[in-house]
């Protein structure tokens, strides 16, 4: 048999750096995804985007309370996006005020 160190080395020898930081960070164990699953999810849908604007209070309290009777009347999928998309549906920009 050998020395102290020389079975130290030998035990430290079977796993590389990489092998262990991957046992230890969890990656080890985690399954490998398939690369169609994985471009899928990290695709970004082209059909809509996710926005941000201001409304005043009172506008949302109203558009809030048109949702609520919307989905009072059963229709359950009614949101702020689908009403204001169906409002856009129905604007003439030729009768727009000038003010707006």
């Amino acid at each position: 048999m050998g020395s102290d160190g020389d079975l130290q080395t030998a035990r430290f020898g079977l796993l590389d750096r990489d092998e262990v930081e991957g046992v230890l960070s969890g990656s080890f164990y985690t399954p490998a995804r398939p690369a169609a699953r994985a471009a899928a999810r990290d695709a970004k849908p082209t059909h809509y985007k996710v926005i941000c604007i201001s409304m005043y209070t009172d506008d949302l309290k109203k558009l809030d309370e048109m949702v609520d009777e919307l989905k009072a009347r059963g229709l359950t999928k009614a949101s702020r996006s689908a009403l204001i998309r169906h409002a856009l549906e129905g604007v003439d920009i030729e009768k727009v005020p000038r003010g707006i």
